[in-house]
């Protein structure tokens, strides 16, 4: 499985912005850590326009056939843009500096909501909810950086939009 751009893409983006690739990171662990940040972009496939040019058996969600921007423009059936890119080279450099950040397993009936150790008690805030899309959603990091970068092609939302 491979992620969005490359390795070569991904270390100049990092140094662009600023990042610091932990010593001795290797090509193969950039290579995996594109991947993982790559999965963390196709989940928001369902908001993207359009649908995969290569069908179901594509790999990745990009490039898409059918896809815009949220303005309207068009976007190349070949094509995946720099802003899809640069946001999996964001959630890749988290993952490679802190892996499985971003995919966070959850357990509905393993939460904790208050714990004791000698003295020191702690009660965390916690949902009243058993919805498991709810506890994913939550626990689920909002990454701002990769929002900023995706949000031109996600799909508009129309809520309260009926159909008479």
């Amino acid at each position: 499985m491979a992620g969005y751009g490359d390795n070569d893409g991904f270390t100049a983006y990092a140094m662009a912005a600023g990042y610091v690739m932990p010593f001795g990171t290797t090509d193969d662990q950039k290579a995996a850590a594109r991947q993982r940040g790559a999965l963390v972009i196709d989940r928001y496939e369902p908001r993207f326009s359009g649908r995969r040019t290569g069908g179901f058996a594509q790999e990745r969600a990009w490039p898409r056939t059918g896809a815009s921007t949220y303005d309207g423009e068009a976007i190349p059936p070949t094509e995946i843009p720099v802003a899809i890119v640069n946001a999996s080279y964001e959630a890749a450099f988290l993952e490679l500096t802190n892996p499985g950040s971003l995919s966070p397993v959850v357990t509905g009936t393993a939460t904790v909501k208050r714990e004791k150790i000698g003295q020191l008690e702690v009660e965390y805030a916690t949902s009243t909810s058993r919805d498991i899309d709810d506890l994913v959603a939550l626990s689920t990091p909002v990454v701002t950086s990769i929002e900023a970068l995706l949000w031109p092609f996600l799909s508009q939302c129309w809520p309260g939009a009926l159909v008479v």
